[in-house]
């Protein structure tokens, strides 16, 4: 199935349908009166996020979504029927954005959410809501209101604990592969990975989802490569890891790359926790190997992890070193928590 994080759609809402002007009509009966019924509601247009879907494909084949309109009404006091409502079923994390994609209209974070995107419009009086004493047979009634129709744009941010950054080639389909069941395309030449993975870790008893975007290169801000199309896919993320190609010759001016693109994309990302490792550690002497962890340090200014995502070596410490930051999103909230906040 093909990955699809951004998608335009178009929805209208149903029309309402209009009143009836009718009169009863029956024999021996000789001042019916009004008896001109209501027109019905038009259908609402919905988006609920549902379990089990990552992507928007489906919103590629079909891109129109217009709910039913209402019926007119009838004589004999009968209420046209209500339009069906049409719903769109979208991935947890989903944000749905006015037309000019900077306007939020909803973030559906939560499995069931809905929220309504365009309402239906009411159904018209018939003749009969408007008898009064003195107008014993009104002849007019009220046409429906007209549906909403609006251009909107889906855009998948997916939910995970952690994600992983780095330049093409740092190693991060391997790390995923090697820490969770997930199967990335791994391959010795950059940009691999054309497309966002998720992939569900363990460590010490614990799980928590991980979330593998495409490799960033310098001026990814300004298009270059794929660009950072892909950094929404870990704004969500509780914490960011970011490996480094232990065999590049600059480790430090790698690294910088990295947290420059983060900044410029958005700062409150830049500001994430960051666990930083420093991959490929059985392909470098030992020697060397601290000559380059000593002024990745230096660059970063924290401590720096040693792994090997083929090996192994150093990935259980990395692990737990994320878990630390993932836990406290993951305590259970006390009655004081969830209790209404008073001056």
């Amino acid at each position: 199935m093909k990955f699809l994080d951004l998608a335009k759609v178009y929805i209208r809402s149903g029309g309402g349908g209009a009143g009836c002007v009718s009169f009863r009509r029956e024999k021996f009966i000789e001042y019916g009166g009004p008896d001109g019924g209501d027109g019905g509601r038009g259908g609402s247009v919905w988006a609920e996020a549902v379990v089990g879907l990552n992507t928007l494909i489906d919103f590629r084949f079909q891109q129109h979504f217009f709910a039913k309109s209402g019926q007119h009404g009838m004589g004999s006091q009968c209420t046209g029927a209500s339009g069906d409502d049409v719903v769109l079923t979208v991935p947890v994390g989903t944000e749905i954005l006015d037309e000019d994609q900077e306007t939020v209209i909803a973030d559906l974070t939560e499995p069931g959410q809905r929220v309504l995107l365009a309402k239906g419009g009411n159904g018209g009086f018939g003749n009969l809501h408007f008898k009064s004493a003195t107008n014993r047979s009104p002849r007019n009634a009220n046409p429906g209101l007209p549906g909403i129709e609006r251009t909107l744009w889906l855009r998948l941010k997916l939910i995970a604990d952690a994600g992983l950054l780095g330049l093409p080639n740092a190693g991060k389909s391997t790390f995923l592969s090697a820490v969770s069941n997930a199967r990335p395309k791994i391959a010795d030449y950059p940009f691999t990975t054309l497309h966002p993975n998720l992939g569900v870790v363990g460590i010490d008893a614990h799980e928590f989802v991980m979330a593998d975007i495409p490799g960033l290169i310098e001026g990814a801000s300004e298009g270059r490569g794929l660009g950072d199309q892909f950094l929404g896919h870990v704004e969500r993320s509780r914490v960011l890891l970011h490996l480094v190609d232990g065999t590049a010759e600059d480790v430090a001016t790698d690294a910088r790359t990295i947290l420059n693109e983060l900044a410029a994309y958005s700062p409150a990302l830049a500001e994430k926790p960051r666990v930083t490792a420093l991959n490929k550690i059985d392909a470098i002497d030992p020697e060397e190997l601290a000559e380059k962890r000593a002024a990745l340090e230096a660059e970063i200014g924290g401590p720096v992890f040693l792994m090997s995502g083929v090996s192994r070596a150093g990935v259980p410490e990395v692990l737990r070193a994320l878990w630390t930051q993932i836990a406290p999103s993951r305590l259970p909230q006390t009655e004081e928590d969830n209790a209404p906040w008073q001056p």
